[in-house]
């Protein structure tokens, strides 16, 4: 056979050869390329819109030209569950996201509201000079306080002891610290120090409440929601239908259980006394959550 016969015959078997390959060389890709594909992305947290925040009233119930909270740029028309109702009532200045079946707070803790402890020359400066009143000498300060909480609490079995620092978090974004002070002892001392809001700041600057938010019970009404602690439940103000709350009233952990204005099926709640332990008891009624920031940024 001639030679240039040879040279045409392999020359067809080598286009053949490829023609068979080419699906399975195809099928080899896309294989390839599922199996390098990023996976879906998780979806991001849930952004919780606030309600439309009323005027901004002072301890005494007139509105406070200086006590503006931020305005949120949060979105207006997020479809909530019934869990999620009551925290829309965080004023604007917490963002507040459900992230799976926790919540989450986020706030910088500066009040909304005035106080002593801003720097004179602060808007929110707002003096004070009741009689016995001796404040300390730390000032406000921003800070980078995140909260994770359960959105469906349960009673714990084994009830944990509330700590040090922020132990829930007010609707105006101020936490909640316990009764004790630095050194575990009842803070009544530290109470000759709370401003006309009953807050303070701490020595890194963080304001808190040991007791009653009055701006918050000025504004909302004294049986209102003022808050929810780590472990989920809502702490509300020192008035129950009209009647003032005792701790008579209350059980060990500083709560009871029944309907409210904000929980029409019923639920465990704490409520806030003039007496000590004024928020919560020694240990938390349900499972805590954590605190992710303690503060200062």
């Amino acid at each position: 056979m001639p030679r240039h016969s040879f040279r045409f015959l392999n020359s067809v078997s080598r286009k053949a050869s490829a023609y068979l390959l080419l699906p399975a060389l195809i099928s080899l890709g896309a294989m390839a390329c599922a199996f390098l594909s990023p996976a879906p992305p998780t979806p991001p947290p849930t952004l919780i819109p606030p309600l439309a925040s009323p005027p901004l009233t002072s301890a005494n119930g007139t509105e406070s030209p200086t006590a503006t909270a931020p305005v949120s740029n949060a979105p207006t028309s997020l479809p909530t569950p019934t869990a999620l109702v009551p925290f829309k009532k965080f004023l604007s200045n917490v963002t507040v996201t459900l992230d799976g079946n926790f919540i989450i707070l986020k706030s910088d803790g500066v009040p909304p509201h005035g106080s002593p402890y801003f720097p004179h020359g602060n808007s929110l400066y707002e003096a004070y000079a009741a009689a016995g009143f001796r404040p300390n000498p730390s000032t406000i300060e921003a800070q980078n306080i995140v909260l994770q909480i359960p959105l469906h609490p349960e009673m714990a079995t084994t009830h944990r002891p509330t700590p040090g620092g922020p132990i829930g978090m007010a609707l105006d974004g101020v936490p909640f610290f316990n009764q004790y002070n630095a050194n575990h002892q009842p803070a009544t001392q530290e109470s000759v120090g709370f401003d006309q809001y009953g807050g303070h700041p701490q020595q890194q600057g963080m304001y808190h409440y040991h007791v009653e938010p009055y701006y918050l019970t000025a504004l909302n009404g004294k049986d209102s929601l003022v808050g929810f602690l780590l472990d989920g439940f809502p702490v509300y103000g020192p008035e129950e239908n009209g009647q003032p709350i005792t701790n008579a009233d209350l059980d060990a952990y500083h709560g009871h259980t029944h309907t409210t204005a904000d929980y029409p099926d019923g639920i465990y709640h704490y409520h806030i006394t003039p007496a000590l332990p004024w928020i919560s008891g020694d240990e938390f009624y349900g499972i805590a959550g954590k605190v992710i920031s303690p503060g200062r940024p």
